[in-house]
């Protein structure tokens, strides 16, 4: 690998992938460098970070914490900014050359846009903005030339599937998912479950919103819509293979039959080292996949009748233009009630499933398009959400 350390910028440095990606960093400091960090809300975690990891600048998005962060780190030369349009103008600082995007849901579009506009890396993280604006932001990273690497497990998997592969034709690709914590509940108890159950994933240790999805199985809808995009494959190229030992993270199967598939124990800093270290592979202390542990690798359908948000993803990518970025406002809104208590685990898809039926939908959308689709979704979900 090159001498020179990669300069890079985390967006949602306090967050899950956050916090994992600057262990992966701590381990490799003669590789990496940060250069920027920023938190949406989190200002304690943010000030530890960056006393720690001396970035050029740091960006808290709640304008009402920039005092405190200000304030904490007066006395190292780094820059503070505060804002949300203060995160979309960092990642376009000259010495960056990877941007890791790993903020939650559909704030991250517009820093991954001017990312991508700017030319950097993108290690993506956020799928919302590939759920959103997929057709879009493949078409900029063409025009200006810029990698996407994935770093959600799943992708990652495929990607280094299709490694070395060249222009080998795709059969199929098999996205795996654990089943979330649900996967054998009735529709009875599907209706009682709590949010604390709910914030229990079996196998990986995520944020509440991604952990909420998973259990949903819309984060495996939304990493269809994002495969589609990433692969440049039909959605009917896609299948979605419930695994409950999260030992295969996907596979791919060509036109000859062979099925290539990317294993390893459930650990996220595998899938975001990778993306920082591609194309090479660097040693690791995590964890080895021991197999006299794993003696027993089992598959299943999901069931789409008790986890329909499977279905709306579907006919949200069906449909296409910016019925996902409908799909998306809606489950953001739905999740955020379902974690305030105000509504049923079942609740979340109708609510979703109302708001695609009551949006005005556009077929060739552009950015803001995109962005007053957005509102309009929220509004119209929020509307049946009860105010607690």
């Amino acid at each position: 690998m090159e001498n020179e350390k990669k300069q890079i910028a985390i967006l949602g440095s306090t967050g899950s992938i956050g916090t994992q990606a600057l262990d992966v960093i701590r381990e490799n400091r003669d590789l990496f460098e940060i250069y920027a960090l920023t938190a949406n809300n989190n200002v304690e975690l943010l000030i530890r970070q960056a006393r720690e990891f001396l970035p050029e600048m740091v960006v808290i998005a709640n304008e009402s914490k920039y005092t405190q962060l200000k304030d904490a780190l007066s006395d190292l030369p780094i820059k503070v900014w505060a804002g949300e349009e203060s995160i979309s103008q960092v990642v376009q600082a000259e010495p960056i050359q990877i941007v890791l995007a790993a903020m939650v849901g559909y704030s991250g579009l517009k820093p991954t846009i001017n990312a991508i506009q700017a030319g950097k890396t993108i290690a993506l993280a956020n799928k919302e903005t590939l759920v959103v604006a997929g057709e879009l932001i493949i078409r900029l990273a063409l025009e200006n030339r810029t990698h996407i690497i994935p770093v959600d497990s799943e992708h990652s998997a495929i990607f280094q599937c299709l490694a070395g592969e060249l222009n080998n034709p795709v059969e199929k690709i098999i996205l795996t998912a654990s089943g979330g914590p649900f996967r054998n509940f009735s529709q009875e108890q599907l209706a009682v479950v709590t949010k604390k159950e709910a914030l229990q994933h079996p196998n990986w240790n995520m944020g509440a919103k991604v952990t909420i999805d998973s259990a949903t199985l819309m984060n495996k809808g939304f990493e269809m819509i994002e495969a589609k995009w990433l692969f440049d494959v039909d959605t009917k190229q896609i299948q979605i293979l419930v695994h409950p030992q999260s030992i295969i993270h996907s596979m791919v199967q060509f036109e000859d039959s062979s099925i290539k598939a990317q294993l390893g124990l459930p650990d996220m800093r595998l899938p975001i080292q990778y993306a920082l270290t591609y194309p090479h592979r660097i040693f690791s202390n995590f964890e080895r996949l021991d197999f006299n542990k794993f003696s027993t690798l089992t598959f299943e359908e999901p069931d789409t009748r008790k986890f329909r948000n499977l279905t709306l993803a579907g006919e949200a990518i069906a449909k296409g233009g910016n019925m996902p970025c409908i799909l998306n406002a809606a489950n953001e809104i739905a999740v955020a009630a379902f974690l305030e208590d105000k509504i049923s685990f079942p609740a979340m898809s109708e609510i979703i499933e109302k708001t695609m039926e009551r949006v005005s939908f556009i077929a060739s959308p552009g950015l803001e398009d995109y962005m007053q689709t957005d509102a309009e979704a929220r509004a119209n979900a929020l509307a049946m959400t009860p105010v607690i």
